[in-house]
């Protein structure tokens, strides 16, 4: 299978469906691969080998995404807020690229197949076309074939660009969902960007079990509030910086009153969520069934997942070990392994941190610029520390890359950003490893208070250092209106870095 078939069974399945948009401004199964199968036409016309995306939520993402595999080529969306020179340089790597985009001509991409505006691809997707035959003939993509290109967030060092070929991401559909499961008046809003790895995995499994898709160009919380209301939106996917707003809007706002809302499930993911928005969340839409997923561009989207039975009966639980799962990322999905080991790859056992390892059909694990990197049983390194519970729970401590050097003696941010995060009035904080001369790092905590909250560095200090021991307590705390993240709710440590070394805090 590869994803010309979904797109085949979508249209098969829901040829007179709205599967993507408004009732005003939307498109039916049908619609969908028929437009698809015009844009792949037009690419390999063209001679196009790469299709390059550039653009916000919209219909032109899934056009984009099911042209390129009907024209037999791999599909890169790009964050269209990188600076030019940025955009150009990966441009420049992709072969005979076609570009869609409203600011290609920024690029300077001399050896492009074609570029148009977003704009002007929909409108040429959309207009009919005479095929001898009235056919319209599209590749056939091996299942090993590239199928999606996507850029790595690079939070702590360059991007590099993960390879998804037909048969990871059809594996993770296939494990995922059921084919046509969705009830007819299901909704979903997807507000993450096209170019992270939840976009693509949404796009996907929502159209093939038959959940209309709406799309929110831009996100705010209370745009977003007003689209599930209006377009009785059932399910949705958040980072957790969308997730923080939207819960803050709930309170201050009459927009859309929780009780007023048909949202039945929401996930969230993508980076950690402070418990204390969590509970907000919990408290302020109690009938909503929260998810908590996790996965990595190079694993095709998900590969754990805590469930709504999980989230509630944590939540409800008096037993320490099973209310601490509200922490977890929960359990493995159908399909997927999970070990964690330690520094000498041996399997550690339940409770002990040690970095953590995934083998299964969707797991890519491979890179332009390095090949593949799974060893030769299948496992990939997800470069995530963690541990296992007794009852098979996974808590992720945060990247390998990210651990703090001090004096010789490795130090884990999450174990402070944990205890940090328990002090009244702390928004958000991320911890991170600063140069020294005679430590070899020092440990700096950036904290985002709550609004009208005032807080010092020897408050936080002292909080940290009753708790933890005098060797983990912050040399550096800095107070900021806000962190830097990516638009996936990723923390940029290296901003944070960039910041202590400027001297601008």
């Amino acid at each position: 299978m590869n994803l010309l078939t979904i797109l085949s069974m979508v249209e098969a399945g829901h040829e007179d469906r709205l599967v993507l948009g408004t009732p005003a401004r939307g498109l039916t199964g049908g619609e969908l691969a028929a437009q698809a199968r015009r844009g792949g036409r037009h690419l390999t016309e063209h001679g196009a080998r790469t299709l390059v995306f550039m653009g916000e939520n919209g219909l032109a993402f899934p056009l984009a995404l099911f042209a390129a595999s009907s024209a037999g080529i791999p599909f890169l969306p790009l964050n269209y807020r990188l600076a030019p020179e940025q955009l150009a340089a990966i441009v420049a790597k992709q072969d005979r690229p076609f570009i869609i985009a409203d600011t290609a001509g920024q690029l300077g991409c001399d050896a492009a197949a074609g570029i148009v505006g977003i704009a002007e691809w929909a409108a040429l997707v959309a207009q009919p076309e005479v095929v001898p035959g009235g056919a319209i003939d599209a590749a056939e993509p091996d299942p090993d074939d590239e199928a999606v290109l996507l850029m790595t967030s690079g939070t702590t060092a360059a991007p590099k660009s993960a390879i998804l070929r037909h048969r990871h991401l059809v594996s993770y559909v296939l494990g995922t969902v059921d084919f046509g499961s969705a009830a007819e008046d299901d909704a979903v809003i997807v507000s993450v960007p096209p170019y992270h790895i939840a976009a693509v995995a949404n796009l996907l499994t929502n159209l093939y079990s038959g959940r209309r898709i709406v799309y929110l160009e831009r996100f705010t919380a209370a745009g977003w509030l007003e689209t599930v209301a209006a377009e009785r939106v059932t399910h949705a996917m958040v980072v957790p910086t969308m997730l923080a707003r939207i819960v803050d809007e709930l309170k201050a706002s009459d927009i859309a009153p929780a009780a007023e809302l048909r949202l039945r499930s929401l996930s969230y993911g993508g980076a950690p969520l402070a418990p204390a928005v969590l509970q907000r969340a919990l408290s302020l839409l109690p009938g909503v069934g929260f998810v908590n997923a996790y996965g990595l561009t190079e694993t095709s989207s998900s590969i754990a997942v805590l469930g709504p039975d999980d989230h509630r009966e944590a939540a409800a639980s008096d037993d320490p070990a099973v209310r601490a799962r509200l922490g977890s990322v929960g359990r493995p999905l159908p399909g997927i392994e999970i070990e964690v080991r330690d520094a000498d790859g041996v399997i550690c056992a339940p409770g002990l941190t040690g970095q953590i390892y995934v083998r299964g059909a969707q797991v890519a694990g491979e890179y332009r610029e390095t090949g593949r990197v799974t060893d030769g049983d299948g496992w990939f390194s997800t470069r995530d520390e963690g541990h296992l519970d007794a009852d098979g729970f996974l808590f992720v401590r945060g990247r390998a890359d990210d651990t703090i050097i001090r004096g010789g003696e490795n130090i884990a941010p999450a174990e402070i950003e944990e205890v940090i995060q328990q002090i009244p009035g702390v928004a958000d904080v991320a911890v991170t490893g600063l140069p020294s001369e005679e430590w070899g790092q020092r440990i700096g905590a950036f904290i985002v208070p709550e609004p009208g909250v005032s807080l010092t560095d020897e408050q936080v200090r002292a909080y940290v250092q009753a708790r933890l021991r005098s060797a983990k307590t912050p040399d550096l705390v800095v107070f900021l209106s806000e962190l830097p993240h990516t638009a996936t709710g990723k923390v940029l440590r290296r901003n944070l870095l960039a910041l202590a070394a400027a001297d601008t805090i």
